[in-house]
């Protein structure tokens, strides 16, 4: 997939180089088996995350898992961060395609209720495709080290529905397209993490549920041109 760019400006160029050569991969995978390899730790990874948990995952796990050495696995990626780093760009890129998609609509001739259950359900494919998707999320959040990657999957995802909701036919101005757009990303995002551990008819009843929020909210918003009380909110 993709990478996403990411940067931190708060950072020193060469502190930036630093973290870079720390969580990058040792070498890119040129050849189809290397990254297959490559592409194998990342899976296994993911399936040990959902199995011990983030805080019991550790390189040995891996190695062992893969019935690889320590140091095989340290010639694609230096340390355990620099794992989770490459599974978080994996992410960020699934995400932005499916945002892409979502842009590419006929956003202009859609109702609002055909979009937002086009919105969730592209988003689901995606969470239940990630394989220890709530021990990632939560590393994102938590690693210093990876915390810019939680920062860029807000960013990404809010500025695509900035967009849609103005070609969707938002009259609001653009600090509470931002307001919405923040809502409707944590609102998705805390609702999607529940439906993925649940079984089928739960797990439905629950995006029906997501949806019936995100449409009463913005159906609600959507005209308000003039929202009192956010004049001295910052606009984006």
């Amino acid at each position: 997939m993709p990478r996403v760019a990411i940067g931190n400006p708060i950072l020193s160029n060469a502190e930036q180089q630093k973290r870079k050569s720390q969580l990058s991969p040792r070498r890119e995978p040129v050849q189809a088996r290397a990254r297959a390899r490559a592409r194998q730790i990342l899976d296994v990874t993911g399936r040990l995350l959902e199995e011990v948990g983030l805080n019991d995952l550790t390189t040995i796990l891996i190695a062992r898992k893969l019935d690889i050495s320590v140091g095989s696995l340290y010639h694609y990626f230096p340390n355990k961060h620099a794992i989770l780093y490459a599974m978080g760009e994996q992410w960020l890129a699934s995400i932005n395609t499916v945002m892409r998609e979502l842009a590419e609509l006929n956003l202009e001739g859609m109702a609002l209720e055909a979009f937002i259950e086009a919105l969730t359900g592209r988003l689901l494919s995606v969470y239940r495709e990630q394989c220890g998707l709530l021990p990632l999320v939560q590393a994102m959040w938590g690693i210093p080290e990876l915390h810019e990657l939680d920062e860029c999957h807000d960013e990404l995802v809010i500025g695509h529905l900035v967009d849609i909701f103005r070609r969707l036919g938002f009259a609001c101005p653009a600090n509470e397209l931002n307001r919405l757009g923040r809502l409707t990303l944590e609102t998705c995002h805390a609702l999607l993490l529940v439906v993925v551990n649940q079984a089928e008819i739960r797990a439905y009843r629950t995006r029906q549920d997501l949806q019936r929020m995100l449409l009463t909210l913005l159906s609600n918003r959507r005209s308000d041109s003039s929202p009192e009380g956010l004049s001295d909110v910052e606009a984006p």
